[in-house]
């Protein structure tokens, strides 16, 4: 087959940073009202998402409550993901780099709730260590949502509701967005938390482009619904994106929980993960093609069915009771549904390129991209240059070359430069 000739390009997006995270976050801790005495016990919930310092953006937290006399330890508020179980939970907080050591306090870990109150005509579940403690703390990064668009998506309400309701909780409240909606469900349950339980003050984290911390915010329990829109507002500005539109086929190189919800971000590719919400238009892309799954994901590949094909090695890698326990906690089966599977990259990458009707794959509109997280540096066909050329921000990093497999058809990580 004749492949397209691809040119690396480097996109620049807006990149405000924060140098010292663990200062700013003290910073910040630092206006919330002194409601925490000597002795009391704090859960701060941390969950499952990829988040740049999230170990020691944690730690930072734990040292302000001991500086308070306070007892803190840590809680996993992650719905269902960990395969639904404690020590998944624990070990899924390991591979993001939280742990005992790096946050330094204990993890405590347990899928046992309490109910709290009752919201939409349903209880509310929260988790029951968490519960026990005089205080309980979030900490999340605030961002688009993969699955609803809303005034609150991803952030401290989610963690609130989904997250700290564990797997019963993220179960039931799934099912009732079929009824009411996501925003309705994550407004009316995290305000039956907010109200029943003994909620101190949440972290929102906000990450630009580059997966860099561009700002640390905490807010008291109090300010958390209202102040939610506006950091949502903030971090929606330093969404990355794709350069062009259509798309024939756009390979990504990785997939994974810690990339996005649903292994690659839908508010990138265009892609509803929901199909009973109502979703903005994006990119056209045809084929999207995947070729590895992240370490750090842990084999759940709940997601993939937004893929249309994979290589062996995301297949080999499937941990099949965690994706499908995940997807069906969210009353989605089709975050499971496998694509085809090709033996090798280079199988998958012709077999979407042979599917492009007319257009002789020499000609495809392809797209390169590591993952829906790294869009800084990117990969485009030939037949893509003039477009990408006419945008503001775009950088031409070398002359056209061609696909590097190697002797098994495996593709050639794509490399970041400095």
């Amino acid at each position: 087959m004749k492949y397209p000739h691809l040119i690396r390009l480097r996109q620049r997006f807006p990149r405000p940073l924060i140098s010292d995270v663990p200062a700013a976050t003290r910073q910040s801790l630092a206006s919330l009202p002194r409601t925490i005495r000597p002795g009391d016990s704090v859960a701060i919930g941390v969950g499952s998402r990829g988040i740049s310092h999230i170990a020691a953006i944690t730690r930072a937290v734990v040292e302000h409550l001991r500086d308070l006399g306070a007892v803190p330890f840590v809680f996993p508020a992650m719905g269902s993901h960990g395969g639904a179980t404690a020590d998944g939970q624990v070990a899924l907080l390991a591979h993001l780099g939280a742990t005992e050591d790096t946050v330094g306090c204990p993890i405590r870990s347990s899928m046992e709730v309490v109910q709290v109150g009752e919201a939409l005509g349903l209880p509310v579940w929260f988790d029951r260590i968490a519960h026990d403690a005089d205080h309980v703390a979030v900490v999340n990064r605030v961002k688009p949502h993969t699955g609803y668009k809303g005034a609150v998506e991803s952030g401290l309400m989610k963690m609130l509701s989904f997250g700290a309701g564990k797997h019963v909780g993220a179960a039931l409240y799934h099912k009732a967005t079929f009824r009411h909606g996501y925003l309705t469900v994550v407004r009316s349950i995290a305000g039956e938390v907010l109200a029943r339980c003994p909620i101190g003050f949440g972290v929102a984290i906000i990450e630009n482009a580059y997966q860099e911390i561009a700002r640390v915010a905490a807010c008291a329990a109090g300010d958390i619904a209202t102040a939610e829109p506006a950091l949502l507002a903030e971090a929606k500005a330093l969404l990355p994106a794709l350069p062009v539109s259509p798309i024939d086929v756009l390979v990504v190189d990785e997939i994974g929980k810690n990339i996005s919800g649903t292994q690659l971000d839908p508010n990138v590719i265009g892609r509803p993960a929901n199909k009973i919400e109502p979703w903005p238009e994006g990119p056209d892309i045809r084929w999207i093609v995947a070729l590895d799954l992240t370490h750090e994901t842990e084999g759940n590949a709940a997601g993939i069915g937004l893929v249309d094909l994979i290589s062996r090695r995301v297949h080999e890698k499937l941990d099949w009771h965690a994706t499908i326990t995940n997807a069906l906690s969210a009353s989605n089966p089709f975050l499971a549904k496998l694509p085809p599977m090709f033996d090798s990259d280079r199988d998958a990458i012709e077999a979407a390129l042979r599917s492009l009707g007319l257009t002789p794959p020499q000609e495809a509109r392809l797209v390169r991209i590591r993952n829906t997280l790294r869009l800084d540096e990117i990969e485009v066909s030939e037949a893509l240059l003039a477009e990408c050329r006419e945008r503001e921000g775009i950088e031409v990093l070398g002359p056209a070359r061609q696909l590097a497999f190697d002797a098994s058809g495996t593709l050639a990580p794509l490399a970041f430069g400095s």
